[in-house]
């Protein structure tokens, strides 16, 4: 029977464990300089943005927000669930830009901005290990748009070794493995910074108490079908207001569910993003916090989709 993860099973590549990690700003900083490729003097994480885990919070977000001396925006989210970071990072830039004008920023001087995703996944199929997105002129390749935004998306499945740093690589693989790999000795001194911060996460008393109330949290979240729409508070698919981001945003959370349970197999996760019918997708949200095994999940969901044959569907 499959269960949830303890504290002490869980790898960085598992969302609380990369959060809380990256908690401490020294790992994020030398995380950002690593990925990015420029150095950074010191950087401040935003500890209420970060991990959320008061009982009394209506929700839970597990990306990593920081921003550097010079005022750059930097948003971090762990990928394990196969999807398309796209529209996601869209998203998160709008929320960056949103949190400066808020606090009085004129639109001149938005600060430039980087949404980063780590994929245990090649969202592209192209085998590069980092893509590098932003604004350019169609017609003339050399022309920015100078609007400062910048995506950077990460993969453990790339293959170009010769032409990113070997840090890069070696971190990536960390990511990668499994539970006991992970411990092993990766020659990378930001590998072995993390490894000793991974450590001290599962040796902490407090840490496996908010890792328990976050599990709890979680589970009340989808259980009661508050996944949706939601700008604070949703790990996944927040399109507010509009039907077809809802739908998206709770198809994304009954994934995330079903992947703590195993693999999801591709058809049913391919079925499962087809559904637009919201009242259904709110049924399998309940299902899937409920449920001890993807077995059990797929059956309730047949009976569910036999139940309801004329619901739309994409």
């Amino acid at each position: 029977m499959n269960r949830r993860k303890r504290l002490q099973e869980l790898t960085i590549k598992d969302s609380f464990m990369f959060a809380a990690v990256m908690m401490e700003e020294d790992n994020c900083r030398r995380f950002l300089e690593m990925a990015l490729g420029f150095a950074i003097e010191r950087v401040e994480v935003s500890y209420e943005k970060t991990i959320l885990y008061h009982p009394e919070y209506k929700g839970v977000r597990l990306d990593v927000f920081a921003k550097d001396e010079n005022h750059t925006r930097y948003n971090v989210e762990m990928q394990v669930a196969h999807q398309q970071p796209g529209r996601r990072s869209r998203y998160y830039h709008s929320q960056i830009d949103m949190e400066m004008l808020r606090s009085g920023t004129d639109y001149g001087e938005l600060s430039d901005a980087y949404v980063i995703f780590i994929c245990d996944y090649d969202p592209y199929d192209a085998k590069k290990y980092r893509y590098t997105f932003e604004n350019v002129c169609r017609e003339e390749e050399n022309l920015s748009l100078g609007d400062g935004n910048h995506t950077v998306i990460l993969s453990t499945a790339g293959e170009n070794t010769e032409e990113v740093p070997r840090e890069l690589v070696q971190f990536l693989k960390y990511v990668k493995a499994g539970l006991k790999e992970s411990t092993e000795e990766y020659g990378d001194s930001l590998v072995s910074q993390l490894q000793r911060t991974v450590r001290r996460i599962k040796n902490s008393r407090e840490m496996e108490e908010r890792y328990m109330i976050l599990e709890e949290m979680l589970k009340d979240e989808y259980a009661q079908g508050k996944a949706e729409g939601k700008a604070e508070g949703e790990l996944i698919g927040r399109a507010a207001g509009e039907i077809a981001g809802r739908a998206e945003g709770k198809a994304e959370s009954v994934l995330e569910l079903l992947e703590e349970l195993g693999n999801v197999p591709q058809s049913l996760r391919e079925h499962i993003l087809s559904e637009t019918d919201i009242e259904l997708l709110q049924r399998l949200l309940k299902r899937a916090a409920k449920a001890e095994t993807l077995h059990q999940f797929e059956v309730e969901y047949a009976s569910l989709v036999s139940k309801n044959p004329d619901a739309p569907r994409k």
